[in-house]
């Protein structure tokens, strides 16, 4: 009878990396988007077009024929570009609230699914997604946009000496279920953008779309919440101009 003398594997032992990695992601995102301008526009045609490399690489796993995997990457190329176009065209405010809202939403559907766990949405395209880690997320997106909306007003009431000041603004029950509402709509599309990539790789047999950020994987794992709200954006920009 052998006995195994190999050290236990640490849970979460790559915790630091992914903490400094996740610090230093931040940190060039921030600077991209206060510098708005040419320097934003490069960052975003950066991340895209390294998004859409690591999308290949798994479109070529999956794909039966040269026929097929052209026209997923047409798909991809429209999803990728018009969310990048939707992030650029999108007033800063809103550029800083698509982010924030799809940050809450995944940090309220991890915490919210740790903590009460219950039946799965899809299993057997991404194990540790559940229902209440959705609403979560939900409740995460949701508070984001309240408080975006009442920083908003408060700075519009110190703008405006007839705006009624912060203490006076009622928040309605049709105010409240707006932004739960939007809330929601953000949270459902943007774990839909983590289920879309998640099941491309599940179907690719790989745990990551790339290997680029130590800890977090690929340009693509971080970038799959945001780009169906991006695109969201596009769109909503799109039918305002027609």
């Amino acid at each position: 009878m052998t006995t195994d003398t190999s050290p236990p594997v640490r849970k979460n032992a790559d915790l630091g990396v992914r903490v400094v990695s996740g610090i230093v992601m931040v940190a060039i995102a921030a600077i991209a988007f206060w510098s708005g301008g040419r320097i934003l526009t490069l960052f975003v045609a950066v991340i895209t077009l390294g998004v859409l490399w690591e999308a290949w690489g798994l479109v070529q796993r999956i794909t039966p024929s040269p026929a097929s995997r052209t026209l997923w990457m047409a798909g991809l190329i429209v999803y990728a570009f018009g969310a990048a176009l939707g992030l650029l065209a999108a007033p800063p405010g809103m550029r800083w609230l698509a982010v924030a809202s799809v940050v809450a939403t995944d940090t309220g559907a991890y915490f919210a699914g740790r903590a009460i766990g219950g039946p799965k949405i899809a299993p057997s395209i991404s194990p540790s997604k559940t229902w209440a880690g959705l609403g979560g997320g939900i409740l995460g997106a949701s508070l984001t946009l309240f408080l975006f909306l009442y920083t908003m007003a408060y700075m519009l009431s110190g703008l405006d000496g007839d705006a009624p000041a912060l203490a006076e603004i009622h928040w309605s029950s049709a105010m409240t279920l707006t932004t739960i509402l939007i809330g929601a709509i953000i949270a459902i599309f943007a774990q839909g953008g983590d289920f879309f990539e998640s099941w491309m790789k599940r179907r690719a047999g790989v745990k990551d779309s790339g290997t680029l950020i130590p800890g977090h994987g690929g340009l693509f794992d971080r970038v799959d919440g945001l780009l169906p709200i991006a695109f969201l954006l596009a769109l909503s920009g799109l039918v305002g101009w027609l």
